[in-house]
C-alpha cells in the first residue's frame, strides 16, 4: 500500500488553510506545507496539524509547486492550493484508491465557490484536474501562473477519482479583481519572455469571446448573476493580459 503526501504551497492563507489541512487529517500520512514567507498566522495554523513545514522565497507558481514536491517524504503526491479542501466524496476515494494504486496519476473535479455560489457553468465544472500521482512520472509545467501537472509518458495511464476538490476561489467581487490583477501581470510577463505576441486584433475581439464563450457557450447564464460576473470579469482579464502584453512590448521597444 503507497503512503501518501499531500503538498500545499502558502503565501498569508489564513483564511483558507485550517479547512485545506482537517479535509487531509486521516486521508494523506504526511502534510508538506512550502511557505513564501507568510506575514500572518498561516505558519501557526499549519503546526496544530503536525504539518512538516517550510519556507522558500517565491519564484513563480510552477517552481514553487515542483520545489515543493522535494520535500515530500513518499513518491505518491496529493496536491492542494490552500482555498482548496476534498469533499467526503474524494476523501473516501482517496482511501480507497490506495490499496489499488494501479495508474501514474488520478484526476479529479473542482467545484469552485464564488461569493457563496457553487459555479455548475461557466466552463468552471467540473474543472478537471490531475492531482495525485507518482512524482516519479511528472512534473509541474505550463506558463505562469496556470501551472498544470503532466505525466511523462501523457495521461493515458491516467485514472479519474469520484468527488470534488472543494474550491473556495473569491469571498468578494473585489477579490476576483484582485486576483485578476496580480495573474494577468504574470501572465503577460510569461508571454512576453516566450515571444508571445499582442496584435490589436485580440485586444478587441479576445475580450468578447471570452464572455461569449463563458456566458453562452458554457451555459454561464445559467449560474444566474454569478455566472455574468464571471463572464464579465473573464473578458477583463483578456483585455487587461493583452493591454499589458502591449505596453511591455512597447517599454523594451
Amino acid at each position: 500500500m503507497p503512503q501518501i503526501s499531500a503538498v500545499i504551497i502558502t503565501f498569508n492563507e489564513e483564511k483558507n488553510i485550517e479547512r485545506c489541512l482537517k479535509s487531509l487529517v486521516g486521508i494523506v500520512d504526511e502534510i508538506v506545507v512550502l511557505d513564501s514567507f507568510s506575514k500572518d498566522k498561516t505558519e501557526e495554523i499549519c503546526k496544530k496539524y503536525n504539518v512538516s513545514f517550510y519556507q522558500h522565497a517565491f519564484d513563480g507558481h510552477i517552481q514553487q509547486k515542483n520545489r515543493a514536491i522535494s520535500y515530500a517524504k513518499f513518491p505518491h503526491v496529493l496536491s492542494l492550493d490552500a482555498d482548496e479542501a476534498l469533499d467526503e466524496t474524494l476523501q473516501k476515494s482517496i482511501s480507497e484508491i490506495k490499496n489499488n494504486f494501479t495508474k501514474e496519476g488520478y484526476y479529479m473535479n473542482r467545484l469552485t465557490n464564488y461569493c457563496g455560489h457553487w459555479v455548475k457553468h461557466c466552463g468552471w465544472y467540473p474543472d478537471k484536474k490531475l492531482r495525485l500521482w507518482d512524482s516519479r512520472k511528472g512534473e509541474w509545467r505550463g506558463i505562469n501562473p496556470h501551472d498544470k501537472y503532466e505525466l511523462f509518458a501523457g495521461d493515458s495511464m491516467a485514472g479519474y477519482l469520484k468527488g470534488d476538490i472543494l474550491h473556495y476561489s473569491y469571498y468578494s467581487i473585489a477579490d476576483h479583481y484582485k486576483q485578476v490583477e496580480y495573474f494577468t501581470t504574470i501572465a503577460s510577463k510569461a508571454y512576453f519572455d516566450n515571444g508571445k505576441k499582442a496584435p490589436l486584433f485580440k485586444l478587441l475581439v479576445n475580450p468578447v469571446a471570452k464572455f461569449i464563450d463563458h456566458y453562452l457557450l458554457k451555459l454561464g447564464f445559467l449560474d444566474g448573476n454569478a455566472g455574468y460576473l464571471i463572464s464579465k470579469i473573464s473578458a477583463y482579464a483578456t483585455y487587461l493580459k493583452y493591454k499589458k502584453l502591449r505596453v511591455l512590448y512597447k517599454n523594451a521597444n
